[in-house]
Order: C-alpha cells, then sequence, then structure tokens
C-alpha cells in the first residue's frame, strides 16, 4: 500500500506512516525505494516530503537507477531540480542522470547540472 502511495502523489498519507516511523527508506522487492516511485511518476510534493523526512535522494534500485535519473527520463524538471537542490549526484547511478540527459537531448536538465 505504502508503494501505490507514493506512485500516486498521496503525499499527506504517506508522509504520515512516515512521520509515524516508516523508514522513508523503505524498498519493494525490486529496490524501488518510495523516492524513486514518487520521483518515476512524477510527483515534486511527495518527492519534496521524502526528502525532508530523511529519504537517500542516491539510492538506486536492484537496477542501479536513481531517483534523479528516473525523473530526468520521465522529463519532470520540478523533481529533477528538488532532488537535485537535496544533494542527488548526477553522475551516480546507472545510466547516470548525465548520461540520460545526453541520450534523450533533455539540455536543460544539463545545463542544471552543470555540464
Amino acid at each position: 500500500m505504502l508503494f501505490q502511495l507514493a506512485r500516486e502523489g498521496e503525499t499527506e498519507r504517506l508522509a504520515a506512516y512516515v512521520d509515524a516511523g516508516v523508514t522513508p527508506d523503505l524498498t519493494n522487492e525490486r529496490g524501488d525505494a518510495l523516492l524513486m516511485l514518487a520521483a518515476y511518476n512524477g510527483h515534486p510534493e511527495t518527492v519534496r516530503a521524502l526528502v525532508e523526512r530523511g529519504a537517500s535522494v542516491d539510492r538506486a534500485n536492484d537496477r542501479g537507477q536513481t531517483p534523479l535519473a528516473g525523473a530526468v527520463f520521465k522529463g519532470y524538471g520540478e523533481v529533477v531540480r528538488i532532488l537535485f537542490e537535496a544533494g542527488a549526484d548526477p553522475y551516480g547511478g546507472t545510466p547516470t542522470a548525465v548520461d540520460t540527459a545526453r541520450m534523450f537531448e533533455k539540455d536543460a536538465f544539463l545545463e542544471l547540472f552543470g555540464v
């Protein structure tokens, strides 16, 4: 249920669970953390809430993908900015967020990353 809340951007409900003691780095069977699911599905408010509650911005899933690279791939600019400003490494993961931005010609993200 918590993973579905992250996918759907149910920020208040998900934050209440984290505030009650659920780890913000909870992962599913594929290693996708709550933050990855919120970022990949384009929910900036949920991403911000998880980051504020200590979610690891660079936690990669079992395939080496990071929330930042996922948000770059999907083109979610606000999510990318939140993660980057929270310290997410654009060179972390496989493929990196930088490589993803280059591959899909997302020059605005490369500019944001200072590349």
